[in-house]
């Protein structure tokens, strides 16, 4: 007798995967085959160049201050300071690139993409290169202070390091509550240009301090601009930004005022260095960042205003810079 035909079993449907973790960020895929290493165009970029003319602001307005004590250029001090500066802002912007990354604040960045983030680099890698700076920017900053014989400057020293290491590190980041602003503006602004003028000549004349405040704030409207482009991926990181907490119209007015304020500044400096009036020809920068600010439509848009306003405070430290030496 024939057998009956056996009946085909119907095979299970393949199990969908469903996604687990965190929504908020991003899938990489874990096989390193289909991970770019970074190239030196990549490392290149996560020191944020655009940035960088923030650092040197500073030491020419310091400078310039120095000069107007005892009519010298010391140039060895001033260009040591320029390597503090520097080295500083690059170690930070490295720093934050590590610990945002493990944190996973970056995994939806609308600006250039991140090292950590993007898996391109190991987080020693990039925590490495941090460490790299930091040691040069002491090193540079310890040859000022055996030169001064001002050793209490070492704990100076000390506290900026650690000021840019837990803007993002550590357990509680001053930067994930509001404070970043603060910070920049004492440290990027006041501490970098006294500090260049008291390091040179040892002492500070006021147009230092007037020169740091208006750097300070160009800084400060440079944070600004950066986490107003982020404000919806912070907010859902957890990353509670100045621009977090008052919304976009509040940081739009804030940044208005920190980029004006130092040209009112420029102008009342003008009063006693004629060149000083030459600094509102920064203007020219500052008034379309302004309107970027107000009117841009998509985020990425805010990357052009950020590096406007940052060219702009070199251009109103290099005025400055001719006032006081002119």
């Amino acid at each position: 007798m024939a057998g009956t035909p056996s009946k085909k079993r119907k095979r299970p449907a393949p199990r969908k995967n469903t996604p687990r973790g965190n929504p908020q960020k991003a899938h990489v895929s874990r096989d390193p085959r289909h991970v770019e290493k970074a190239t030196v165009g990549d490392w290149i970029g996560a020191a944020r160049l655009r940035t960088l003319p923030l650092a040197v602001t500073p030491v020419l307005i310091g400078t310039g201050a120095a000069i107007l004590v005892d009519g010298l250029f010391h140039w060895v001090l001033a260009l040591l300071c320029l390597v503090v500066s520097v080295s500083l802002q690059i170690a930070v912007n490295y720093a934050n690139d590590y610990s945002d990354g493990i944190r996973g604040t970056d995994d939806h960045r609308v600006g250039p993409a991140r090292l950590t983030a993007s898996k391109k680099a190991s987080p020693r890698a990039v925590l490495a290169a941090a460490g790299i700076f930091f040691a040069i920017a002491a090193a540079a900053g310890l040859a000022l202070v055996i030169h001064s014989a001002q050793w209490w400057l070492l704990l100076v020293g000390a506290v900026c390091i650690a000021a840019a290491w837990f803007y993002t590190g550590g357990k509680r980041p001053y930067g994930y509550y509001g404070l970043g602003e603060l910070f920049v503006f004492v440290f990027f602004g006041l501490v970098a240009t006294v500090g260049t003028t008291f390091v040179q000549v040892l002492s500070v004349p006021q147009e230092a301090w007037f020169g740091g405040v208006g750097a300070g704030l160009l800084a400060c409207a440079v944070l600004l601009a950066n986490n107003l482009r982020d404000i919806d991926q912070d907010r859902a990181a957890g990353k509670r930004t100045l621009t977090v907490l008052i919304g976009r119209r509040g940081t739009r007015v804030l940044f208005t005022v920190f980029v004006l304020v130092p040209f009112v500044i420029a102008g009342y400096l003008g009063l006693f260095y004629p060149i000083a009036w030459l600094a509102l020809l920064g203007l020219l920068g500052a008034l379309p960042a302004i309107l970027i600010v107000w009117t841009y439509r998509l985020p990425r848009e805010l990357v052009v205003a950020l590096s406007v306003t940052s060219l702009t405070s070199l251009a109103y430290g290099a005025f400055l810079l001719w006032a006081f030496v002119g």
